[in-house]
């Protein structure tokens, strides 16, 4: 692909997950969380299953470390971002997308313990630096974790450590089945998840969920963000790699926060944005070395 093509993927998929954001907060005016981000997977798992049924060999998952990775996908990766919906219900959606930019940080603590991973001495200190970055966001009460919208605000960061999580138990298990049927059935199984735990909690739609606007966010967030985002995602992952790929990350909550500021009259205080960007510096020292690696590659373009 030219260079072209590869940055309006990489800035479409912003976009794609950035609206994502503002999109959960207006369908939660119309139904509750965790059946509105099981609703969002249904949706997705048809669209990606199908489009492997179609153009992928081998969509159907054999072995256990298919199944393996599969049910940890789907319970942590899939399930976990049901936590998500739930703190939206008072987060504004700028500052749930800038939490999202933690996930990186997370994955390197889970690969310490499940993929036993080295951290050095500058990549502990990145991800100290990332944690107070992320407490600048929170901005938790010692004395009161439920005064305003902290505990929320703790929901998506444990949705964030769960997405983790699932990551690093899918890499764990090892599974051969191609990625877009990996994470269809994993979303079959996370909306499974939320499904029953949506029923368990009595959660039932209101009059409005069949409003236009409530089928509008479910179908934007399961066809546009999630199974056409995840197939950009995994074209950039095959063509570049892991760390460009993650970068996206760190575009994805300015879409988010300027949308929810000028559509949805949210507002982002002067410590978030500090805070997000002590998560970045983190993100950098804690992948410093596939940064001087992507550099150098830039700056080899165009030589002899």
């Amino acid at each position: 692909m030219t260079r072209l093509v590869d940055v309006s993927l990489f800035l479409l998929l912003a976009v794609l997950w950035g609206l994502s954001f503002p999109a959960i907060a207006v369908g939660l005016e119309y139904l509750p969380p965790l059946l509105f981000a099981a609703m969002r997977y249904d949706v997705a798992a048809i669209l990606l299953l199908g489009y492997a049924a179609i153009r992928v060999g081998d969509w159907v998952p054999q072995g256990r470390h298919n199944v393996a990775a599969i049910v940890g996908g789907g319970l942590f990766l899939i399930g976990g971002n049901g936590l998500l919906f739930v703190g939206q219900q008072t987060v504004p959606s700028g500052v749930a997308a800038i939490i999202q930019a933690l996930v990186p940080i997370f994955t390197a603590l889970w690969a310490l313990f499940l993929l036993d991973e080295r951290l050095s001495a500058i990549g502990a200190v990145g991800v100290a630096i990332g944690f107070l970055g992320i407490g600048l966001v929170v901005q938790p009460d010692p004395n009161d974790l439920l005064a305003g919208d902290t505990a929320a605000r703790l929901l998506i960061v444990l949705q964030v450590a769960s997405v983790a999580l699932g990551g690093v138990l899918i890499q764990r298990a090892g599974p051969t089945i191609p990625r877009v049927p990996l994470t269809g059935w994993s979303m079959v199984v996370g909306a499974l998840v939320l499904h029953t735990v949506s029923m368990g909690l009595g959660e039932v739609p209101a009059g409005g969920a069949t409003a236009p606007t409530a089928i509008g966010m479910v179908l934007y967030l399961g066809i546009f963000s999630t199974a056409i985002a995840f197939l950009i995602y995994f074209t950039i992952l095959e063509e570049h790699g892991a760390f460009e790929a993650a970068l996206v990350a760190y575009l994805v909550p300015v879409v988010a926060t300027i949308v929810g500021v000028l559509v949805l009259d949210e507002t982002i205080t002067t410590l978030t944005i500090g805070g997000f960007g002590l998560v970045a510096l983190g993100f950098a020292l804690l992948k410093r070395q596939a940064i001087v690696h992507v550099a150098g590659l830039a700056s080899s373009v165009g030589r002899p």
